[in-house]
């Protein structure tokens, strides 16, 4: 009885050992089969780009800090930050009492150098008269050659002395026009049309120009803004002059502004070990949203093809010389010879081979995977394969 029942036992866990690996083989084959799909993508005509994207800041394209070229006491500060500006107009007053007292002296001496001119053009138009009478009695023997000689001698002196006095008078000219001209800088106006941007004196604080100007304020024109963007050494070789280029801003991620390349500056900056080399952009500020060291992201356009047939690049195989992709129709999967444009990450154009609406392969998932798929992406389980997208298609 007790062999019969061991046969049994042994009978049994050998049909076990077989069948469990069986029945799981059975059924991974089974579900491979009953999940396994494709995931579609329809063709569909929309703008494709390529772009080398960069970061940049915004600053105005022309600006002028003004400074003071005399020292003093800020006497009056016409303006505050943010005023609209002409060429021009008054902007600072620096206290003037020495320097108008300085031209008040120069002034002075150059009168009194005027009137000593006046009185040796006298003298000299008396030393004439006697050099001739003297000239007139010597050819009557009536007075000696020393008397006629001395009295020649004594114009050409006073000659000399007009002359010193006419270069001293010019000297004192200079002068006055020098002490002027530093008068006139105690009052700072605007040397171009724009605004105020930064004011970085106070009235009633000193100035001391001895050693350098100071700042006194910045002037910006902000009806036209630069872009300064940053390029790595590995794209700056594909930025062209003319190139067509637009950025967002930091605050603005849907407003579009486009220009284009202005210039790159030939000398580089190092961040981190990182060689970055600059590139100018203007665009008009007609709005005025954009101010002065705004972040933007910047995209220098190198193709560009408008309402063309795209389709996601997963979808397209084979070699560059002979691209196919694979078409789902009613009959099933066709292999179909494309012609391919421009292409960037994530699609393609097709410039032969497709229609609008086909529906092409752009890859094969597994049910499970797919579902997984849908439900992070916050589609419902039911939802076809053929919606999924890729790549931001």
């Amino acid at each position: 009885m007790a062999r019969k029942t061991r046969l049994l036992f042994q009978f049994l866990l050998v049909i076990l050992i077989i069948a469990a690996p069986a029945y799981a083989l059975m059924t991974i084959f089974s579900e491979a089969s009953e999940d396994e799909g494709v995931l579609l993508s329809p063709v569909r005509r929309g703008d494709i780009e390529v772009t080398i994207v960069a970061t940049g800041q915004l600053e105005p394209k022309r600006y002028v800090e003004v400074g003071a070229q005399v020292s003093g006491q800020v006497e009056v500060i016409h303006v505050e930050e943010g005023d609209r500006v002409k060429k021009g107009d008054l902007l600072v007053e620096i206290d003037a009492t020495v320097f108008r007292t300085q031209v008040q002296t120069t002034e002075a001496n150059l009168e009194n150098k005027r009137a000593q001119l006046e009185q040796l053009k006298a003298e000299r138009e008396l030393a004439l008269l006697r050099a001739k009478r003297n000239q007139q009695l010597h050819e009557q023997d009536a007075v000696s050659a020393d008397e006629v000689y001395s009295s020649e001698t004594n114009v050409k002196v006073l000659d000399s002395r007009i002359r010193a006095s006419v270069a001293q008078i010019k000297a004192d000219e200079a002068s006055l026009a020098g002490d002027k001209a530093t008068l006139g800088f105690a009052k700072i106006y605007a040397p171009i049309d724009g605004t105020v941007a930064t004011i970085a004196v106070r009235q009633g604080q000193t100035l001391n120009a001895n050693q350098n100007a100071p700042t006194l304020l910045q002037i910006s024109d902000l009806q036209t803004m630069t872009v300064r963007a940053e390029v790595s050494e590995a794209d700056v070789g594909k930025i062209l002059p003319a190139m067509p280029v637009y950025f967002t801003t930091l605050g603005d991620t849907q407003t579009r502004y486009h220009s284009a390349v202005r210039q790159v500056l030939p000398t580089p900056t190092e961040v981190n070990d990182v060689v970055l080399y600059q590139v100018l952009i203007d665009i008009e500020n007609t709005t005025g949203k954009l101010m002065d060291a705004m972040t933007t992201q910047v995209f220098f356009v190198q193709q560009q093809q408008q309402d063309a047939l795209l389709v996601p690049l997963a979808a397209v195989k084979g070699p560059p010389a002979r691209p196919f992709v694979m078409v789902v129709s009613e009959d099933g999967q066709q292999r179909r010879q494309v012609e391919v444009g421009v292409k960037n990450r994530t699609v393609a154009e097709i410039t032969a081979g497709l229609q609008a609406g086909e529906q092409v392969v752009i890859g094969v998932r597994s049910a499970n995977a797919t579902r997984g798929q849908r439900q992070q992406a916050g589609q419902p389980p039911g939802m076809p394969s053929g919606g999924g997208r890729r790549g931001g298609f």
